[in-house]
């Protein structure tokens, strides 16, 4: 009993990975997305996806986090970029990133030797993708695993930057997915047609500007309703973004 004790204790310490977007946000992106696509990116995708949402299907590639299948994939849910470099002079991950993924995901769907099976990772994947690369703490400094290891007080509980806002910002708004989603989708048309250019690579780069923002002066900060307050704004904003993109590179891919 003592030794089984003192395992739970030290399961109990050790540091919980932070995923992306909590399960709301990723769907908030999908719900949002499937709003905006065109007729022939709509038929695409209900064609790959079954019965299943865009809204459900964006939180398959962590829901299968578990799962020594896919474990080549996990490296692929975020990007380093570190403060004063871009995407393009930053040090590669071999073994991928958000950025190189999403690309491949894109290039692999307009194949039209595609099976069926590998369509429809590669478009869950890339839903998925699309919506981490929103969630600014996803694109990391590279000496804190992007605010995972930068640790701060929440509501007077003990978190990381990196869970914040993956889930704490978004939680503390207390709104479904399908809520939030309908509260933010009203892009206009000249944002949508702003925010639809450019390239994975320049989306990562626009979260490299948030960190000034984002980062207390120091780990250990108290966290609460200001910071909520300041920072809510930019949480709606990516996830709005997030969704008319993942919208327009399907638009793209489906045409």
């Amino acid at each position: 009993m003592k030794l089984l004790n003192t395992c739970i204790l030290v399961m109990m310490l050790l540091p919980v990975p932070a995923l992306a977007w909590g399960p709301t946000g990723h769907r908030v992106v999908g719900s949002i997305a499937d709003k905006h696509l065109s007729n022939k990116a709509r038929k695409a995708v209900q064609r790959i996806l079954g019965p299943t949402s865009m809204a459900i299907a964006s939180t398959w590639m962590d829901d299968v986090r578990s799962d020594s299948t896919y474990d080549h994939t996990r490296d692929w849910h975020w990007v380093t970029i570190p403060d004063g470099s871009t995407y393009a002079q930053a040090e590669k991950n071999p073994n991928g990133d958000a950025v190189e993924a999403i690309d491949r995901m894109v290039q692999a769907l307009k194949s039209d030797t595609l099976s069926d099976v590998r369509q429809l990772f590669c478009l869950k994947v890339l839903i998925h993708l699309i919506g981490d690369l929103h969630q600014p703490l996803h694109v990391g400094r590279g000496d804190d695993r992007g605010g995972n290891n930068f640790q701060v007080q929440w509501f007077k509980k003990g978190s990381n930057l990196h869970r914040v806002w993956d889930s704490g910002l978004i939680d503390q708004s207390q709104l479904s997915f399908s809520e939030l989603a309908r509260s933010l989708d009203h892009a206009t048309p000249l944002q949508i047609k702003e925010w639809s250019c450019g390239s994975a690579a320049d989306w990562a780069q626009e979260n490299v500007t948030f960190r000034a923002r984002i980062y207390p002066a120091g780990p250990g900060a108290e966290l609460g309703y200001e910071y909520q307050y300041e920072n809510w704004p930019l949480v709606q904003q990516q996830l709005l973004k997030g969704g008319i993109r993942l919208a327009g590179v399907l638009n793209a891919i489906f045409k």
